[in-house]
């Protein structure tokens, strides 16, 4: 048997990377217009909005995250949970956190925006410890 000479058809060809697209592709599309003298524009009689500058409290009010004593978790634990939770602390501060609200009954863990205070709450939440937010 003799193999038969199978041809692409005429509007298939190998891009660059070698998958198959048309010949024609984007001839279909008409060109991008120059903007019309009819356009509007900006001119000086047209009022500008000078822009806004907000510091970054105002854009990101702050938040507190607090740890509540409670009596059924050991000092070692809250710690450990303290430093698995929230990145940002080292060994010394979290063992001050865990003090403070073991002798006050709170203490505030970290001052963040809100959406970070919400997923340290969580974590802390989570081991088991009683934490809450508030606005700093």
């Amino acid at each position: 048997m003799r193999a038969k000479n199978r041809r692409q058809p005429p509007m298939a060809q190998l891009s660059t990377a070698g998958a198959p697209y048309p010949a024609l592709v984007g001839a279909h599309r008409r060109p991008v217009a120059p903007l019309s003298p009819r356009t509007p524009r900006a001119t000086s009689d047209t009022p500008v909005r000078e822009a806004e500058h907000r510091t970054l409290e105002e854009t990101l009010p702050p938040y507190v995250v607090v740890l509540h004593n409670d009596d059924h978790n050991a000092m070692d634990h809250v710690v450990h949970a303290l430093l698995v939770s929230v990145p940002e602390l080292e060994r010394e501060r979290a063992a001050e956190i865990m003090l403070i609200a073991h002798l006050r009954g709170e203490a505030d863990v970290i001052s963040c925006p809100l959406e970070r205070a919400e997923l340290y709450r969580d974590r802390l939440n989570s081991h088991g410890l009683t934490a809450t937010i508030r606005k700093a």
